[in-house]
């Protein structure tokens, strides 16, 4: 199941990658401050897509999940109030606006998924590590009496 979701992401990081470097090169390119955030974002998804397919680090799948959320953010704020003086309406430009808000989205849910299955209840986790410390050394927690 690892194997599955290293491919998902790496995927889906590819995708909005490729989607931000198309537009990069067909235009974007000229907006100042989007221009270089979008081919930022493009190298850093296809960074990240290559290193999570190879297996690195979890960390690799947090990096990869705020970068997609910052990207949905970041397109929410470009059709809404504006993003350093850009923006945008609906889901122009076509189609790629949508491939890479579903590609972010999806990259998002792979990362809760992931979370999830991955990680123990933090309480659970805890409660563990405890028992085993008092089992490998009894009376280490004990507190002394004040008499």
């Amino acid at each position: 199941m690892n194997y599955v979701l290293r491919i998902g992401f790496a995927a889906t990081l590819f995708i909005s990658g490729i989607s931000h470097a198309y537009l990069y090169v067909h235009g974007y390119q000229y907006i100042p401050t989007i221009g270089a955030a979008f081919v930022a974002q493009a190298g850093i998804s296809f960074a990240l897509a290559v290193l999570i397919l190879a297996g690195g680090p979890g960390w690799l799948r947090w990096a990869g999940a705020l970068v997609a959320g910052g990207a949905v953010v970041a397109f929410a704020l470009s059709r809404t109030v504006g993003l350093f003086g850009f923006s945008e309406r609906g889901w122009q430009p076509t189609p790629h606006a949508a491939i890479s808000v579903a590609a972010e989205l999806l990259t998002v849910g792979l990362w809760l998924g992931w979370v999830v299955m991955t990680h123990q209840p933090l309480r659970r986790r805890n409660r563990k590590v405890t028992l085993r410390r008092r089992l490998a050394n009894p009376g280490a927690n004990e507190k002394p009496s004040v008499r």
